[in-house]
Protein backbone atom coordinates (compact mmCIF):
# COMPACT_ATOMS: atom_id res chain seq x y z
CA UNK A 1 0.00 0.00 0.00
CA UNK A 2 1.64 3.39 -0.86
CA UNK A 3 2.19 6.50 1.38
CA UNK A 4 -1.15 8.31 -0.01
CA UNK A 5 -3.55 5.42 0.37
CA UNK A 6 -1.85 4.59 3.88
CA UNK A 7 -3.02 8.40 4.79
CA UNK A 8 -6.22 7.62 2.67
CA UNK A 9 -7.40 4.61 4.94
CA UNK A 10 -6.57 6.67 8.38
CA UNK A 11 -8.50 9.40 7.45
CA UNK A 12 -11.71 7.48 6.89
CA UNK A 13 -10.85 5.79 10.05
CA UNK A 14 -10.34 8.50 12.27
CA UNK A 15 -14.07 10.36 10.30
CA UNK A 16 -15.73 7.51 10.95
CA UNK A 17 -14.23 7.03 14.97
CA UNK A 18 -15.76 10.28 15.16
CA UNK A 19 -18.76 9.94 14.13
CA UNK A 20 -19.43 6.85 16.41
CA UNK A 21 -17.74 9.05 19.57
CA UNK A 22 -19.47 12.14 19.25
CA UNK A 23 -22.55 11.43 21.60
CA UNK A 24 -19.86 10.64 24.30
CA UNK A 25 -17.42 13.70 23.48
CA UNK A 26 -18.81 16.21 26.19
CA UNK A 27 -18.83 19.78 26.17
CA UNK A 28 -21.17 23.09 25.94
CA UNK A 29 -23.33 23.68 23.13
CA UNK A 30 -21.04 26.11 21.74
CA UNK A 31 -18.46 23.54 21.42
CA UNK A 32 -20.15 20.92 19.41
CA UNK A 33 -20.64 23.07 16.31
CA UNK A 34 -17.08 23.77 16.33
CA UNK A 35 -15.96 19.65 16.51
CA UNK A 36 -18.09 19.00 13.78
CA UNK A 37 -16.21 21.86 11.40
CA UNK A 38 -12.79 20.31 12.65
CA UNK A 39 -13.76 16.88 11.78
CA UNK A 40 -15.24 18.11 8.41
CA UNK A 41 -12.20 19.87 7.73
CA UNK A 42 -10.10 17.43 8.59
CA UNK A 43 -12.03 15.04 6.06
CA UNK A 44 -11.50 17.50 3.47
CA UNK A 45 -7.56 18.45 4.07
CA UNK A 46 -6.81 14.63 5.01
CA UNK A 47 -3.26 13.57 6.51
CA UNK A 48 -0.42 15.34 4.70
CA UNK A 49 2.03 13.16 2.52
CA UNK A 50 5.81 13.86 1.53
CA UNK A 51 4.28 15.91 -1.29
CA UNK A 52 3.56 18.49 1.26
CA UNK A 53 6.03 21.24 1.44
CA UNK A 54 5.96 21.11 5.27
CA UNK A 55 6.08 17.29 5.18
CA UNK A 56 8.74 16.59 2.66
CA UNK A 57 11.17 15.47 5.16
CA UNK A 58 8.64 13.42 6.95
CA UNK A 59 7.02 9.98 6.19
CA UNK A 60 3.74 9.34 8.52
CA UNK A 61 3.50 6.14 6.84
CA UNK A 62 4.89 4.26 10.66
CA UNK A 63 1.90 6.38 12.70
CA UNK A 64 -0.56 6.15 10.29
CA UNK A 65 -0.71 1.80 10.07
CA UNK A 66 -0.97 1.65 14.06
CA UNK A 67 -4.59 0.80 14.88
CA UNK A 68 -4.86 3.17 17.84
CA UNK A 69 -7.47 3.37 20.60
CA UNK A 70 -8.90 6.92 21.36
CA UNK A 71 -7.82 8.02 24.53
CA UNK A 72 -11.88 8.00 25.56
CA UNK A 73 -11.29 4.43 26.10
CA UNK A 74 -7.89 5.02 28.13
CA UNK A 75 -8.34 4.43 31.96
CA UNK A 76 -6.17 7.02 34.22
CA UNK A 77 -6.08 4.43 36.97
CA UNK A 78 -3.29 2.21 35.70
CA UNK A 79 -0.09 4.88 36.92
CA UNK A 80 1.01 4.53 40.65
CA UNK A 81 2.76 8.12 41.73
CA UNK A 82 5.94 6.26 42.26
CA UNK A 83 6.39 6.10 38.85
CA UNK A 84 5.93 10.22 37.80
CA UNK A 85 9.36 10.55 40.18
CA UNK A 86 11.66 10.36 37.19
CA UNK A 87 9.22 13.19 35.65
CA UNK A 88 9.48 15.40 38.26
CA UNK A 89 12.11 17.80 39.72
CA UNK A 90 12.79 16.97 43.12
CA UNK A 91 12.73 19.45 45.76
CA UNK A 92 10.68 22.07 43.38
CA UNK A 93 7.58 22.66 44.33
CA UNK A 94 4.66 23.11 42.32
CA UNK A 95 1.29 23.08 41.61
CA UNK A 96 0.85 19.50 39.58
CA UNK A 97 -1.79 18.54 37.42
CA UNK A 98 -1.25 15.01 35.85
CA UNK A 99 -3.27 13.53 32.83
CA UNK A 100 -3.13 10.04 32.16
CA UNK A 101 -4.12 9.26 28.57
CA UNK A 102 -5.60 12.53 27.87
CA UNK A 103 -7.48 12.10 31.59
CA UNK A 104 -7.19 14.19 34.34
CA UNK A 105 -6.16 11.94 37.65
CA UNK A 106 -6.74 13.78 40.91
CA UNK A 107 -5.40 10.80 42.66
CA UNK A 108 -2.27 12.02 41.34
CA UNK A 109 -2.18 15.54 40.74
CA UNK A 110 -1.42 17.92 43.85
CA UNK A 111 -2.59 21.34 44.48
CA UNK A 112 -0.72 24.02 46.55
CA UNK A 113 -1.81 27.34 47.76
CA UNK A 114 -2.59 29.83 45.20
CA UNK A 115 -2.55 33.42 44.85
CA UNK A 116 -6.33 34.88 44.88
CA UNK A 117 -7.85 34.30 41.55
CA UNK A 118 -5.42 32.27 40.10
CA UNK A 119 -7.36 29.06 38.78
CA UNK A 120 -5.20 26.02 37.64
CA UNK A 121 -7.70 23.17 36.87
CA UNK A 122 -8.74 20.29 34.86
CA UNK A 123 -10.52 21.91 30.92
CA UNK A 124 -12.97 19.37 31.34
CA UNK A 125 -13.89 20.47 34.77
CA UNK A 126 -13.52 24.43 33.66
CA UNK A 127 -16.16 23.42 30.52
CA UNK A 128 -18.56 21.73 32.87
CA UNK A 129 -18.60 24.71 35.79
CA UNK A 130 -17.66 27.62 33.80
CA UNK A 131 -18.08 26.88 29.86
CA UNK A 132 -18.29 31.43 29.30
CA UNK A 133 -14.79 31.68 30.45
CA UNK A 134 -12.90 29.44 28.23
CA UNK A 135 -15.11 30.32 25.21
CA UNK A 136 -13.60 33.15 23.69
CA UNK A 137 -10.03 31.12 23.76
CA UNK A 138 -10.62 27.67 23.06
CA UNK A 139 -10.03 26.50 19.46
CA UNK A 140 -9.76 30.39 18.82
CA UNK A 141 -6.25 30.71 18.51
CA UNK A 142 -4.93 27.33 17.02
CA UNK A 143 -6.22 26.85 13.60
CA UNK A 144 -7.47 23.45 12.58
CA UNK A 145 -8.93 24.66 9.03
CA UNK A 146 -5.24 23.30 7.46
CA UNK A 147 -3.41 21.81 9.77
CA UNK A 148 -5.16 18.11 10.35
CA UNK A 149 -3.63 17.45 13.96
CA UNK A 150 -5.29 20.17 15.18
CA UNK A 151 -8.15 19.31 13.48
CA UNK A 152 -8.26 15.81 14.87
CA UNK A 153 -7.36 16.97 18.39
CA UNK A 154 -9.86 19.72 18.10
CA UNK A 155 -12.35 17.14 17.04
CA UNK A 156 -11.86 14.23 19.74
CA UNK A 157 -10.40 16.51 22.62
CA UNK A 158 -11.89 15.35 26.22
CA UNK A 159 -9.49 17.13 28.87
CA UNK A 160 -6.57 18.73 29.49
CA UNK A 161 -5.07 21.47 31.64
CA UNK A 162 -6.61 25.13 32.00
CA UNK A 163 -4.16 28.21 33.39
CA UNK A 164 -5.62 31.33 34.45
CA UNK A 165 -3.94 34.32 36.03
CA UNK A 166 -5.42 37.16 36.69
CA UNK A 167 -3.97 40.83 35.90
CA UNK A 168 -1.41 42.06 38.27
CA UNK A 169 -1.02 38.78 39.84
CA UNK A 170 2.80 36.80 40.59
CA UNK A 171 2.57 33.44 40.62
CA UNK A 172 5.84 32.40 42.11
CA UNK A 173 6.11 28.83 42.19
CA UNK A 174 6.05 26.67 38.78
CA UNK A 175 2.78 24.81 37.43
CA UNK A 176 3.56 21.44 36.21
CA UNK A 177 1.11 19.88 33.51
CA UNK A 178 2.05 16.35 33.40
CA UNK A 179 1.19 14.25 30.59
CA UNK A 180 1.55 10.28 30.75
CA UNK A 181 0.87 8.23 27.97
CA UNK A 182 0.60 4.35 28.25
CA UNK A 183 -0.59 1.52 26.43
CA UNK A 184 -0.84 -1.53 28.42
CA UNK A 185 -3.20 -3.72 26.27
CA UNK A 186 -3.53 -2.25 22.78
CA UNK A 187 -1.66 1.24 21.18
CA UNK A 188 -3.64 4.20 22.69
CA UNK A 189 -4.01 7.99 21.09
CA UNK A 190 -4.96 11.27 23.16
CA UNK A 191 -5.70 14.53 22.40
CA UNK A 192 -4.68 16.60 25.43
CA UNK A 193 -5.61 20.54 25.10
CA UNK A 194 -4.31 23.03 27.12
CA UNK A 195 -5.72 26.71 27.31
CA UNK A 196 -3.58 29.32 29.13
CA UNK A 197 -4.41 33.03 29.97
CA UNK A 198 -2.32 35.55 31.16
CA UNK A 199 -3.92 38.85 32.70
CA UNK A 200 -1.97 42.34 32.12
CA UNK A 201 1.14 42.35 34.22
CA UNK A 202 0.83 38.74 35.15
CA UNK A 203 3.49 36.56 35.52
CA UNK A 204 4.17 32.69 35.32
CA UNK A 205 6.14 29.51 34.76
CA UNK A 206 4.33 27.06 33.15
CA UNK A 207 5.74 23.60 32.51
CA UNK A 208 4.40 20.88 29.85
CA UNK A 209 5.98 17.39 30.54
CA UNK A 210 4.97 14.71 28.47
CA UNK A 211 5.98 11.55 29.34
CA UNK A 212 5.87 7.26 28.40
CA UNK A 213 7.67 4.29 29.60
CA UNK A 214 8.80 1.71 26.72
CA UNK A 215 8.38 -0.14 24.69
CA UNK A 216 4.82 1.26 25.00
CA UNK A 217 3.13 2.54 21.76
CA UNK A 218 1.16 5.14 22.02
CA UNK A 219 0.07 8.32 20.24
CA UNK A 220 0.04 12.19 21.88
CA UNK A 221 -1.61 14.89 19.84
CA UNK A 222 -1.30 18.19 21.86
CA UNK A 223 -2.45 21.54 21.42
CA UNK A 224 -1.70 24.31 23.57
CA UNK A 225 -3.25 28.15 23.14
CA UNK A 226 -1.30 30.27 25.17
CA UNK A 227 -2.85 34.39 25.55
CA UNK A 228 -0.71 36.34 26.79
CA UNK A 229 -2.05 40.01 28.16
CA UNK A 230 -0.41 43.24 28.05
CA UNK A 231 2.73 43.58 29.87
CA UNK A 232 2.66 40.00 30.60
CA UNK A 233 5.50 37.63 32.02
CA UNK A 234 5.52 33.81 31.24
CA UNK A 235 8.33 31.53 31.27
CA UNK A 236 7.19 27.88 29.21
CA UNK A 237 8.75 24.91 29.54
CA UNK A 238 7.66 21.60 27.10
CA UNK A 239 9.87 18.51 28.04
CA UNK A 240 9.11 15.36 25.42
CA UNK A 241 10.06 12.39 27.07
CA UNK A 242 7.88 9.90 25.82
CA UNK A 243 9.00 5.79 25.02
CA UNK A 244 10.99 5.77 22.01
CA UNK A 245 8.19 3.84 20.54
CA UNK A 246 5.51 6.30 20.68
CA UNK A 247 4.28 9.25 18.14
CA UNK A 248 4.40 12.98 19.18
CA UNK A 249 2.92 15.31 17.57
CA UNK A 250 2.10 18.77 19.22
CA UNK A 251 1.05 22.32 18.26
CA UNK A 252 1.31 25.80 20.37
CA UNK A 253 0.46 28.86 19.71
CA UNK A 254 1.42 32.01 21.65
CA UNK A 255 -0.42 35.07 21.06
CA UNK A 256 1.23 38.12 22.58
CA UNK A 257 -0.31 41.51 23.74
CA UNK A 258 1.56 45.04 24.18
CA UNK A 259 4.70 44.84 26.08
CA UNK A 260 4.47 41.14 26.84
CA UNK A 261 7.55 38.95 27.62
CA UNK A 262 7.55 35.17 26.62
CA UNK A 263 10.16 32.79 26.77
CA UNK A 264 9.72 29.02 25.38
CA UNK A 265 12.09 26.10 25.91
CA UNK A 266 10.97 22.75 23.84
CA UNK A 267 13.20 19.85 24.66
CA UNK A 268 13.08 16.93 22.74
CA UNK A 269 14.50 13.66 23.71
CA UNK A 270 11.99 10.38 23.22
CA UNK A 271 9.42 8.86 20.51
CA UNK A 272 10.20 7.37 17.67
CA UNK A 273 8.76 10.77 15.88
CA UNK A 274 8.42 13.63 17.38
CA UNK A 275 7.35 17.06 15.78
CA UNK A 276 6.79 20.32 17.83
CA UNK A 277 5.29 23.31 16.03
CA UNK A 278 5.41 26.77 17.71
CA UNK A 279 3.35 29.26 16.27
CA UNK A 280 3.81 33.02 17.99
CA UNK A 281 2.09 36.26 16.78
CA UNK A 282 2.35 39.95 18.66
CA UNK A 283 -0.49 41.64 18.08
CA UNK A 284 0.72 45.16 19.63
CA UNK A 285 3.96 46.51 20.15
CA UNK A 286 6.92 46.41 22.55
CA UNK A 287 6.53 42.54 23.00
CA UNK A 288 9.42 39.95 23.18
CA UNK A 289 9.53 36.25 22.07
CA UNK A 290 12.52 33.86 22.66
CA UNK A 291 12.54 30.47 21.41
CA UNK A 292 14.98 27.89 22.67
CA UNK A 293 15.00 23.95 21.51
CA UNK A 294 17.09 21.22 22.32
CA UNK A 295 16.57 18.10 20.36
CA UNK A 296 18.88 14.70 20.85
CA UNK A 297 17.44 11.70 18.59
CA UNK A 298 19.36 8.47 18.54
CA UNK A 299 19.08 5.07 16.90
CA UNK A 300 16.08 5.20 14.14
CA UNK A 301 14.34 8.80 15.64
CA UNK A 302 13.31 11.19 14.36
CA UNK A 303 12.58 14.67 15.89
CA UNK A 304 10.84 17.50 13.83
CA UNK A 305 10.78 21.45 14.77
CA UNK A 306 8.69 24.28 13.34
CA UNK A 307 8.55 27.33 14.25
CA UNK A 308 7.36 30.51 13.51
CA UNK A 309 7.40 33.83 14.70
CA UNK A 310 4.77 36.54 13.29
CA UNK A 311 6.01 39.88 14.11
CA UNK A 312 2.22 41.89 13.58
CA UNK A 313 3.10 44.99 15.19
CA UNK A 314 5.92 47.31 15.61
CA UNK A 315 8.99 47.25 17.63
CA UNK A 316 9.03 43.82 19.03
CA UNK A 317 12.17 41.76 19.52
CA UNK A 318 11.88 37.66 18.80
CA UNK A 319 15.49 35.49 19.38
CA UNK A 320 15.39 31.98 18.31
CA UNK A 321 18.28 29.19 19.23
CA UNK A 322 17.61 25.71 18.72
CA UNK A 323 20.35 22.86 18.80
CA UNK A 324 20.05 19.44 17.61
CA UNK A 325 22.88 16.58 18.49
CA UNK A 326 21.49 13.75 16.28
CA UNK A 327 23.58 10.14 16.64
CA UNK A 328 23.27 6.84 15.16
CA UNK A 329 20.49 7.01 12.39
CA UNK A 330 18.77 9.19 13.22
CA UNK A 331 17.03 12.56 11.78
CA UNK A 332 15.71 15.68 12.37
CA UNK A 333 14.15 18.85 10.97
CA UNK A 334 14.45 22.63 12.19
CA UNK A 335 12.17 24.82 9.96
CA UNK A 336 12.18 28.38 10.83
CA UNK A 337 10.28 31.41 9.69
CA UNK A 338 10.10 34.90 10.95
CA UNK A 339 7.30 36.78 8.99
CA UNK A 340 7.96 40.86 9.52
CA UNK A 341 4.70 42.25 8.00
CA UNK A 342 4.91 45.68 6.39
CA UNK A 343 3.81 47.81 8.82
CA UNK A 344 6.05 45.80 11.74
CA UNK A 345 8.80 49.13 11.57
CA UNK A 346 11.69 48.49 14.42
CA UNK A 347 11.62 44.79 14.53
CA UNK A 348 14.50 43.03 15.46
CA UNK A 349 15.14 39.87 15.22
CA UNK A 350 17.89 36.97 15.39
CA UNK A 351 17.15 32.99 14.46
CA UNK A 352 20.48 30.47 14.89
CA UNK A 353 20.13 26.52 14.62
CA UNK A 354 23.21 24.71 14.92
CA UNK A 355 23.35 20.81 14.63
CA UNK A 356 26.06 18.37 16.07
CA UNK A 357 25.80 15.16 13.90
CA UNK A 358 27.76 12.03 15.84
CA UNK A 359 27.72 9.55 13.69
CA UNK A 360 28.22 9.29 9.86
CA UNK A 361 24.16 8.13 9.47
CA UNK A 362 23.17 10.71 11.19
CA UNK A 363 21.29 13.91 9.03
CA UNK A 364 19.33 16.71 10.07
CA UNK A 365 17.50 19.20 7.69
CA UNK A 366 18.03 22.68 8.25
CA UNK A 367 15.70 25.75 6.80
CA UNK A 368 16.03 28.92 8.13
CA UNK A 369 13.98 31.56 6.89
CA UNK A 370 13.05 35.06 6.96
CA UNK A 371 9.92 36.59 4.77
CA UNK A 372 10.31 40.96 5.42
CA UNK A 373 8.45 42.96 3.94
CA UNK A 374 8.88 46.29 6.48
CA UNK A 375 12.39 48.16 5.46
CA UNK A 376 13.17 49.87 9.17
CA UNK A 377 14.32 46.58 10.49
CA UNK A 378 17.56 44.47 12.10
CA UNK A 379 17.10 40.77 10.79
CA UNK A 380 19.52 37.79 10.85
CA UNK A 381 19.41 34.27 10.90
CA UNK A 382 22.43 31.31 10.32
CA UNK A 383 22.55 27.33 10.67
CA UNK A 384 25.01 25.20 10.38
CA UNK A 385 25.88 21.28 10.57
CA UNK A 386 28.92 20.04 11.61
CA UNK A 387 30.94 17.29 13.66
CA UNK A 388 32.77 17.63 16.82
CA UNK A 389 36.06 19.45 16.07
CA UNK A 390 39.00 16.88 16.33
CA UNK A 391 41.68 19.63 17.25
CA UNK A 392 38.87 20.59 20.19
CA UNK A 393 39.18 16.50 21.41
CA UNK A 394 43.39 16.49 20.58
CA UNK A 395 43.69 19.20 23.10
CA UNK A 396 41.54 17.61 25.70
CA UNK A 397 43.41 14.75 25.27
CA UNK A 398 46.52 16.23 25.57
CA UNK A 399 45.60 17.23 29.08
CA UNK A 400 45.14 13.77 30.09
CA UNK A 401 41.30 13.34 29.49
CA UNK A 402 40.53 10.53 27.77
CA UNK A 403 38.28 10.21 24.48
CA UNK A 404 35.24 9.17 25.13
CA UNK A 405 35.27 11.93 28.58
CA UNK A 406 36.55 14.43 26.00
CA UNK A 407 33.72 13.95 23.13
CA UNK A 408 30.93 14.37 26.06
CA UNK A 409 32.21 17.75 27.08
CA UNK A 410 32.38 19.23 23.95
CA UNK A 411 28.86 17.55 23.41
CA UNK A 412 27.57 18.98 26.71
CA UNK A 413 29.52 22.10 26.17
CA UNK A 414 27.47 22.69 22.64
CA UNK A 415 23.95 22.12 24.53
CA UNK A 416 24.86 23.91 27.46
CA UNK A 417 23.94 27.32 25.67
CA UNK A 418 20.30 26.42 25.46
CA UNK A 419 20.32 24.75 28.97
CA UNK A 420 22.00 27.93 30.33
CA UNK A 421 18.87 29.69 28.78
CA UNK A 422 16.71 27.71 31.60
CA UNK A 423 15.92 30.14 34.88
CA UNK A 424 14.64 27.70 37.37
CA UNK A 425 18.12 25.59 38.79
CA UNK A 426 16.03 22.26 39.30
CA UNK A 427 14.65 22.22 36.18
CA UNK A 428 18.09 22.77 34.56
CA UNK A 429 19.69 19.91 36.90
CA UNK A 430 17.63 17.61 34.98
CA UNK A 431 17.76 18.51 31.59
CA UNK A 432 21.77 18.42 32.68
CA UNK A 433 21.51 14.50 33.97
CA UNK A 434 19.05 13.63 30.79
CA UNK A 435 21.23 15.32 28.47
CA UNK A 436 24.06 13.22 29.75
CA UNK A 437 22.51 10.04 30.03
CA UNK A 438 21.77 10.24 26.24
CA UNK A 439 25.80 10.63 25.75
CA UNK A 440 27.08 7.56 23.48
CA UNK A 441 29.59 5.71 25.13
CA UNK A 442 32.85 5.52 23.54
CA UNK A 443 31.48 6.55 19.85
CA UNK A 444 34.18 7.30 17.61
CA UNK A 445 34.01 9.38 14.07
CA UNK A 446 31.89 7.31 11.83
CA UNK A 447 30.91 4.90 14.46
CA UNK A 448 27.09 4.07 14.61
CA UNK A 449 25.45 5.46 18.05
Amino acid sequence: MTNVAVALDAKQTWVAEFASSEPDLAGPAWLRPIRKEAIARFETVGFPTQKHEDWRFTNLAPLLRVPFKPAILGRPDGVVAERLEPFLFGVLKTTRLVFVNGQFSPRLSYLRPLPEGVRVASLAEILRSDPGSVEKDLARHAKYEDDAFVALNTSFFTDGGYVEIPKGTVVEEPIHLVFISTAQEMPTVSHPRNVVRLGARSQATLIETYAGWAPEVTFTNAVTEISAGPGSVLDHYKIQRESESAFHIATMTVDQDRDSNVVCHSLAFGAALSRSYVHTKFHAEGGSVALNGLFMPFGGQQADNYTRIDHAAPACTSVELYRGILGGKSRGVFNGNIYVRKDAQKTVARQTNKNLLLSKEAFVDSTPGLEILADDVKCNHASTIGQLDENAIFYLRSRGIDEEAARHILTYAFASDVVNQVKVAPIRIKLDQLILSRLPKGAGPGEAL
